[in-house]
């Protein structure tokens, strides 16, 4: 999506500081608003999704705490189809879903592999969930209620911190890698590498930001499940379409260089 087209921009922030985060919230959900369809659809099936496996798995918590938490890493590439919302928007058209269906139609490998990749990680915490839970708790694990009295509120140290801290360790370069990688391979032809590469620049650059960015991400997330997986009809979107912004402010301040498309 590299075509030539006048480009109507947000000014660039004065600088990326903590404020950065609500900046970029604020706007996902102008864009949310601008032009709700495509983020509505998404939003639902995720939401969809979610309630089939919370049904499936309804007296597994073992397994299905894994597969909630593992939800993060594999979101971003599930939601990289509206960064082409943002792309259209940013040039004044509103699109609805049959854009969001040429990308994932386009056969791109960069997020082909980037989404194997992430969807392996993704496997790999959940197996790694599972066999923790159910080899380390004292008792089986089978709903919320058995995992809030026995893993999190346990008497003794152990489990609970082990778990994430297992966790944050997995998703840390997994966000690290996708924060502005996907957005950015949405945008320009930079190659797969290169954009993680960019990706982790960006993260460097500014620690403390993309950190509390994480933590919105997670807790926003967290926060859209919990309401029986409503939430995540507007949570999904808003994030999507804020962490286009947190990469095109980067992009603004110079801190990443993506490839850009040779003018004809």
């Amino acid at each position: 999506m590299t075509q030539d087209m006048a480009v109507h921009r947000d000014p660039p922030p004065a600088s990326i500081d903590l404020h950065a985060p609500l900046r970029w919230l604020a706007l996902g959900w102008r864009d949310y608003r601008a032009n709700p369809l495509p983020g509505l659809v998404h939003g639902g099936l995720m939401a969809l999704f979610g309630l089939i496996v919370l049904v499936a798995l309804r007296d597994r918590f073992w397994l299905l705490a894994g597969a909630f938490s593992g939800f993060l890493l594999i979101a971003p590439i599930l939601a990289s189809g509206l960064y082409a919302v943002s792309w259209y928007l940013e040039r004044g058209q509103k699109v609805c879903c049959q854009e969001v269906m040429a990308l994932w139609a386009s056969g791109d490998r960069r997020l082909i592999l980037f989404g194997l990749l992430l969807a392996l990680a993704g496997t790999g915490w959940v197996l790694t969930s599972a066999a923790l839970i159910t080899l380390w708790a004292p008792v089986p694990i089978e709903r919320p209620l058995d995992f809030v009295r026995h893993v999190v509120l346990a008497p003794s140290l152990g489990l609970f911190e082990v778990w994430l801290l297992l966790g944050a360790w997995l998703a840390a370069p997994v966000f690290a890698s996708s924060v502005i990688a996907l957005p950015m391979m949405v945008d320009t032809p930079t190659p797969l590498w290169r954009a993680v590469g960019e990706s982790w620049r960006a993260v460097g650059a500014r620690p403390v930001v993309m950190a509390l960015w994480a933590t919105c991400i997670a807790v926003l997330v967290a926060l859209g499940m919990a309401l029986a997986m409503v939430g995540l009809v507007v949570v999904v979107p808003v994030l999507a379409y804020a962490s286009w912004h947190a990469y095109r402010d980067f992009e603004r301040a110079g801190l990443i260089e993506p490839v850009r498309a040779q003018r004809a």
